[in-house]
């Protein structure tokens, strides 16, 4: 679904990717320095700590950006899509038993991870936005009482505007972001050259040396330093978005030195005046340029926003392929990058969260206590899938597997560890949403399996079917029309097929029995989407499949089958609509659970929407179901 792409649209996609994947990462340094070197951190403000501090940060920068996800992970991706569950889905497709318990094990590893990065999405926001605008009170104090009201109006305009679609936002966030990039840049090159000894930073050796000299308080530091780069899991689940080369060239090319410059004008300006760490970033800033700095902020921050947001939607779209959601409204705001999508309910319920959250806090100081352990925890998930890809798909040996993975496991255990101390001042918020969301996932898992087990129990084999109306003494009579019945079971009869016969006995001259099946790889070949097989009497057992990264069109799809003669507009779609019942029985989930996954199915998007059916032409049939 990639069009011809014009001479300029490496460089659109780069100025793309600077806008929407590093917004977060790139808005750090207004809160990051200023957490680890906030009054009570226990920091002493000499040039030797300051400059472990920012060379702890700088290396962590490093370390975790450039190394593992832009060197590693992003080597990791599934023909084009990013992100955990991307991952999960790469690593299961491999697996040689996919009922065993490694491949469950990876499932729920990949349903907490995409649990926890939504909940960092709700945060993510409110602490970007309430952090620029904090800096109006370096311009006046009478702008306290407002930040919190004007922080609100950016967010209902900022999630007002993701219908427009993430070209639409890059475009205008793009040019926006990269001039950000820039000021940061010269600012903190202005604040090096009056105090140049801050360069030390640079070497590796002051972080390791400020770790061996306060092995604890560099500990307690960690989940403060982590704030530089919390949005770097969102970089890999914006993959699929813009792709990796542009992501890249964006980060080497401007964000990444832009981004060590600004943090070594932080440490520069702290060592000329260790008195002023308050609003750090913003001290940087010579008076004249203060309010636009602030203006400047503020746009970037709802850039870093951007970046967990749109991230948020393609972990939408990618859990209901992968069943791990229901059905929800996926919108495709692209013709030519099949990536982009637009997820309304997923977009409403971030903007109250979010909103709650700037209201319930109404600081970015204590924000900042809440922030980390989602993405760590989420880093440490992918650090472990990662190892399993490396072994099942690309066969590392076990030796340098060791070699690269276990540096990483003890670094992001080390950091998850480091961000849970920040459990009771405030990041219970985040885990508490992460476990309602799991919870949500798992349970829909684990409902659809069990439901498929009762519906199996009544399995009739369709060569069965289509045996015995042949040997019927009264065979049904036929409808000169097309009819398309949806089908969970590609082998099964559908319950509104057996429905439809038993009630109406009526059977179409052409019969299509249809099942949908969602492969493990974003895009299926438009050449294999469709498999036929003639069962004789008119009927036809048809799969489509479809990647994980794409929406469901049954018509369309249909309709590009050859020598089906399908006209749109003759065809009848036949859906099997079963009310589920609380039963007695035991299947696995307590009762409880039980009532969830009912809810939960109830209020799915219908199927007529979902596949993408014209509804005029749908009959729904079908009876009750006991759960």
């Amino acid at each position: 679904m990639k069009s011809s792409a014009a001479p300029q649209r490496p460089l659109v996609l780069t100025v793309g990717a600077i806008g929407v994947v590093f917004g977060d990462i790139g808005t750090s340094p207004i809160y990051a320095l200023r957490e680890c070197l906030a009054p009570g951190r226990g920091v002493a403000l000499g040039q030797e700590p300051v400059t472990g501090v920012v060379s702890l940060l700088i290396w962590t920068l490093i370390l975790v950006v450039c190394v593992k996800y832009l060197a590693l992970v992003l080597r990791a991706d599934n023909r084009g899509e990013g992100g955990i569950l991307a991952l999960v889905s790469l690593v299961s497709s491999r697996l040689a038993n996919k009922s065993g318990k490694v491949a469950s094990l990876v499932a729920v590893a990949g349903i907490v991870g995409a649990a926890l990065l939504y909940s960092d999405g709700v945060l993510t926001p409110a602490v970007s936005v309430l952090s620029a605008l904090e800096g109006l009170n370096l311009v006046s104090p009478v702008f306290q009482p407002w930040v919190v009201p004007l922080s609100v109006g950016v967010l209902v305009g900022l999630f007002a505007f993701q219908s427009k679609g993430t070209s639409r936002v890059a475009m205008y966030f793009g040019p926006i972001i990269v001039l950000w990039f820039l000021v940061l840049a010269i600012l903190g090159f202005t604040a090096i050259l009056h105090k140049p000894e801050i360069l030390w930073a640079l070497n590796p050796g002051c972080a390791l040396g400020f770790i061996a000299y306060n092995p604890l308080l560099a500990f307690a530091l960690l989940g403060y330093i982590f704030l530089a780069v919390t949005g770097t899991e969102a970089l890999y689940a914006d993959l699929g978005h813009f792709g990796k080369r542009p992501i890249r060239r964006g980060w080497y090319a401007l964000v990444f030195p832009a981004l060590v410059l600004n943090y070594l004008g932080q440490g520069a300006f702290i060592l000329l005046d260790p008195s002023k760490t308050d609003n750090l970033f913003f001290q940087l800033s010579p008076t004249w340029f203060l309010t636009p700095l602030v203006l400047l902020s503020t746009a970037a921050t709802v850039i870093a926003s951007q970046a967990v947001i749109t991230g948020a939607f393609s972990l939408a779209r990618q859990s209901v392929q992968l069943g791990f959601l229901p059905r929800l409204s996926i919108r495709h705001t692209s013709s030519q990058t099949i990536g982009q999508v637009y997820v309304p309910l997923v977009n409403g319920l971030l903007f109250l969260g979010t909103v709650a959250l700037v209201l319930g806090f109404g600081a970015s100081a204590k924000l900042a206590d809440a922030y980390g352990i989602a993405v760590s925890g989420t880093m440490l998930l992918t650090t472990t899938l990662l190892a399993v890809a490396a072994r099942k798909l690309w066969k590392t040996k076990w030796v340098v597997l060791a070699l690269v993975a276990l540096p990483f496991f003890l670094f992001d255990g080390v950091f998850f560890s480091a961000n849970a101390t920040k459990l009771f001042s405030g990041g219970w918020v985040v885990l508490a949403t992460a476990v309602v969301l799991g919870t949500l996932m798992l349970t829909w898992r684990d409902g659809r399996s069990a439901l498929r087990t009762v519906v199996e129990s009544r399995f009739l084999s369709l060569p069965d079917f289509v045996d015995s109306l042949s040997r019927s003494a009264t065979p049904p009579v036929r409808i000169h029309r097309m009819a398309v019945y949806l089908a969970g079971n590609p082998k099964g009869v559908p319950v509104s097929l057996l429905h439809n016969l038993k009630h109406n006995q009526v059977l179409h001259d052409s019969t299509l029995v249809v099942t949908v099946l969602t492969e493990e790889v974003p895009q299926v070949d438009p050449e294999l989407r469709a498999k036929v097989v003639d069962m004789g009497l008119g009927i036809k057992q048809i799969e489509l499949r479809y990647g994980f990264g794409e929406s469901p069109n049954v018509p369309e799809a249909l309709s590009q089958i050859p020598n089906l003669d399908f006209r749109a507009e003759l065809v009848t779609y036949f859906l099997g609509k079963e009310a589920l019942v609380l039963g007695s029985r035991d299947r696995g989930l307590s009762s409880w659970r039980k009532h969830l996954f009912i809810f939960m199915v109830h209020n799915a998007l219908d199927a007529t929407s979902f596949y993408q059916l014209p509804p005029g032409q749908v009959v729904e049939l079908g009876g009750r179901t006991e759960f």
